[in-house]
C-alpha cells in the first residue's frame, strides 16, 4: 500500500481507503470482516457517514483494541431520527448526534470531523455564520476531533468553504464524468443523462480551480463517488458512452491535484480486494488516457490530464508534474512558496526543454506541451 500526506494535517493515509456503504450488510457482520481485511491490506483510512446506530455500534466493536490502527473520518450533522438518516443543522440535534456517535464508536476522539453534505451556498452560510461551525471549532480545541473536514458535491460551495481557511480536509466527488459538469446545488444533476447528451469538452473550470486551490492551501481531498455509483464501470450506464475499469477510475482520481485518498465503497471483502489491487496493477492497467481519448460524448482536447503519455522526455523532465505546478501558479496569479519548493526539488526543470516535440506527438489530448514548458521556465526562472 502506498501512503500520502492528507494535506497539512500531518496524517499519512493509505491512497486506497474504505467507504462505509457495505457495513450494514449481513446484519452489520460485514463491518468486522471489512475492517479485518482493511488492516491486512494496509488500508488505514475509513469514512463513516452513516448515522444508523447499528452501523456505528458495529464499527465501535470492530475497532476495539485497534483504534489507533485506523484514521477515522466521521460525519458531524449526520443524525438518526425517527428511525432514519437525516442531515441536520439544528445545533442540539447535532450535539446529541455527536455524543451518540462517540459512545457507539467507543472512542473519545475522531481524526477528521466531517461537516456533512454541504451543497448549497445558503446551507454553507447557515453553517459558517451560525452555531455549527463554532461548535466544530470547539470540538477541535478540546481534541474531540483532531481536524475539521467538509463534504460536498458542489465545487463552488467547496471553494468558498476551503478559502475560509477553516477546512483542513475536503470530501468531494471526483471522477472523469462529474468533472465535466458545472456547479449545481442539486446533486442529482451529476448523473442526469440529459446533462451528457451534448458533446462535452474539458473539465469544468471551477472543479479544476477547486483541486488546485486545495493543493495550494494544503487541504487534503478524500474522494467519494469514484465509480459514479458503479455507472462508470458499465458501458450501458456510463455517461461517457463507454465503460472504464476500476483501476482507471482510481488512477484518474489519484492524479488530481490535492487528492490524498480514494474511498470506494465495498459490500464484500472481495470488492475491497478488487480496489486494493490497484496498488499492484501495471501502468497499462491504470492508464486512462486511451479510453478518455476514444469517448464518443466527451473531449479533453488541449487539457493536460497528467496521464504521463508524454514521457519519456529526452531530457528526463517530468512533464506532468511541471504542468501541474504551472497550472497551480496560473490559478493563483503568482508563485506560492510551497509550489516553488515542490518545483525546485524536481530532478529536471522546464528550462531544459530542447523543444524536440516528441512529447506532443505522444499526447492523446493534443496539449501544447512545448509552450507549457516555455511558460514554466519563465515563471519559475529555470
Amino acid at each position: 500500500m502506498n501512503y500520502r500526506y492528507l494535506g497539512n494535517t500531518g496524517l499519512k493515509v493509505s491512497e486506497i481507503g474504505l467507504g462505509c456503504e457495505g457495513f450494514a450488510g449481513n446484519q452489520c457482520k460485514n463491518t468486522k470482516l471489512l475492517l479485518n481485511a482493511a488492516q491486512e491490506y494496509g488500508v488505514n483510512y475509513i469514512d463513516l457517514y452513516a448515522s444508523n446506530p447499528q452501523v456505528r455500534a458495529s464499527v465501535g466493536e470492530a475497532l476495539k483494541g485497534r483504534r489507533e490502527k485506523f484514521i477515522l473520518q466521521s460525519h458531524i450533522c449526520s443524525i438518526w431520527k425517527n428511525g432514519q438518516y437525516q442531515r441536520s443543522r439544528d445545533i442540539e440535534e447535532v450535539k446529541n448526534g455527536m455524543a451518540e456517535m462517540l459512545e457507539l464508536l467507543q472512542t473519545d476522539y475522531i481524526d477528521v470531523g466531517m461537516i456533512h453534505y454541504v451543497d448549497s451556498m445558503e446551507d454553507w452560510k447557515v453553517i459558517a455564520e451560525g452555531p455549527v461551525l463554532e461548535y466544530v471549532k470547539e470540538l477541535k480545541e478540546k481534541e474531540v476531533i483532531h481536524h475539521i473536514g467538509l463534504s460536498s458535491h458542489n465545487p463552488r460551495v467547496a471553494l468558498e468553504a476551503v478559502r475560509t481557511g477553516c477546512i483542513e480536509v475536503l470530501m468531494f466527488s471526483v471522477n472523469p464524468c462529474y468533472d465535466l459538469q458545472p456547479a449545481n446545488e442539486d446533486v442529482n444533476a451529476l448523473w442526469d443523462e440529459k446533462n451528457y447528451e451534448a458533446h462535452l469538452i474539458n473539465m469544468d473550470a471551477e472543479r479544476q480551480e477547486l483541486y488546485e486551490t486545495c493543493q495550494r492551501m494544503g487541504v487534503g481531498i478524500t474522494v467519494m463517488k469514484v465509480f459514479g455509483g458503479g455507472d462508470l464501470l458499465d458501458a450501458s450506464l456510463s455517461p461517457a458512452g463507454k465503460a472504464l475499469t476500476a483501476n482507471q477510475c482510481l488512477h484518474y482520481a489519484l492524479t488530481r491535484p490535492g487528492v490524498a485518498t480514494v474511498l470506494p465503497g465495498a459490500h464484500s471483502v472481495e470488492q475491497l480486494k478488487e480496489s486494493v489491487a490497484y496498488e499492484t496493477a501495471s501502468e497499462e492497467e491504470k492508464d486512462y488516457a486511451p479510453a478518455f481519448a476514444s469517448f464518443p460524448n466527451i473531449s479533453w482536447e488541449g487539457h493536460c490530464m497528467y496521464c504521463s503519455h508524454c514521457a519519456p522526455c529526452s531530457k528526463q523532465i517530468d512533464v506532468a508534474s511541471v504542468t501541474k505546478f504551472l497550472n497551480l501558479v496560473k490559478a493563483q496569479g503568482g508563485v506560492p512558496e510551497t509550489v516553488r519548493e515542490h518545483y525546485e526539488v524536481l530532478s529536471h526543470h522546464a528550462g531544459e526543454c530542447i523543444r524536440c516535440g516528441a512529447c506532443e506527438t505522444r499526447c492523446p489530448f493534443k496539449v501544447s506541451i512545448m509552450e507549457n514548458m516555455k511558460q514554466a521556465a519563465e515563471l519559475f526562472g529555470k
